[in-house]
């Protein structure tokens, strides 16, 4: 068995496992009555709010690929980057979204391979430095009654790391990503948008089950749980989300059934958008091979 076999059963048990532990502290009967009742146009808005992030994200990418003068039109970028979410979600054990584009940039443009994997690195970094912003950001906004910790604490670390998180994503940006230094500060707003964006999907997923209380309760946690999912642990951050989810049930005060039910529904819509990449009119080789002779 080979590497990249072992790292996908490796995934695979974990996945099982993290659904497993999340199906022994739930009550399932009260997670479908939560579902069975979901509001159908809150839902539609989530999705909307869901696509425009990733639409936004692909835009974010795009300024990395001119950077190394790959010009690719927006319009096939972002038939590229849906390609790449559909691969990295329903082909975890392939080449991935990721590998797919350095793949075919390399191949019509004769982009760099470093370089072009240092593109996709500093988009996935770029987005996980905001996350992290806007949890901090949060964070002072919640209400920390059934935190048994010194809040005075928290509150510095959260304020200290708030301040430091910019800076460092700065000089991580400067020192180790100087291709793409002209992009710095364009890339590094539309982060932010992109995981706003998500945060406006989170809030249209809470009202879509019915939650109206703990909103932001629920999209700190939802902005925990999507830090967890970028760890490459489990397939597609399954089972993972619903955990953090579980454990922050009793610091947080938050309906561990709602926020599982909450959780599956955000893995739906991420799953339905990123399945959109496997059903493009337009093969992606033609219109790259097209942007190269215009």
């Amino acid at each position: 068995m080979n590497k990249k076999n072992i790292k996908l059963l490796l995934k695979v048990l974990l996945t099982g496992v993290a659904i497993y532990l999340v199906i022994r502290k739930i009550d399932t009967q009260a997670t479908w009555q939560v579902l069975k009742d979901i509001d159908i146009g809150y839902l539609l808005l989530a999705i909307l709010f869901f696509t425009l992030s990733k639409v936004i994200s692909s835009f974010r990418l795009n300024f990395y690929f001119r950077d190394l003068e790959v010009g690719l039109s927006e319009k096939v970028n972002l038939k590229l980057y849906w390609k790449g979410m559909f691969y990295n979600l329903f082909l975890p054990g392939g080449i991935g979204g990721d590998g797919y584009k350095v793949y075919l940039l390399n191949k019509y443009f004769n982009g760099p391979v470093k370089k072009l994997l240092a593109a996709v690195l500093l988009d996935r970094i770029s987005g996980l430095a905001a996350l992290v912003f806007l949890l901090l950001g949060i964070w002072f906004f919640l209400e920390k009654d059934g935190i048994d910790l010194p809040i005075w604490d928290l509150n510095v670390l959260a304020g200290v790391a708030l301040v430091l998180t910019p800076l460092v994503f700065g000089i991580v940006y400067w020192w180790w990503f100087r291709s793409f230094r002209s992009s710095m500060l364009i890339s590094s707003v539309y982060s932010l948008l992109v995981q706003s964006s998500q945060l406006v999907c989170a809030y249209f997923i809470l009202l879509a089950l019915g939650i109206h209380e703990q909103i932001l309760d629920y999209q700190f946690v939802f902005l925990l749980s999507s830090i967890v999912a970028v760890l490459p642990l489990t397939i597609g951050g399954v089972g993972a989300r619903e955990l953090v989810f579980i454990f922050s049930h009793s610091y947080m005060g938050i309906d561990k059934n709602a926020a599982v039910a909450f959780s599956l529904i955000f893995f739906l819509i991420t799953a339905l958008v990123s399945l959109v990449g496997a059903f493009m009119k337009v093969d992606i080789e033609d219109e790259l091979a097209g942007s190269v002779e215009h």
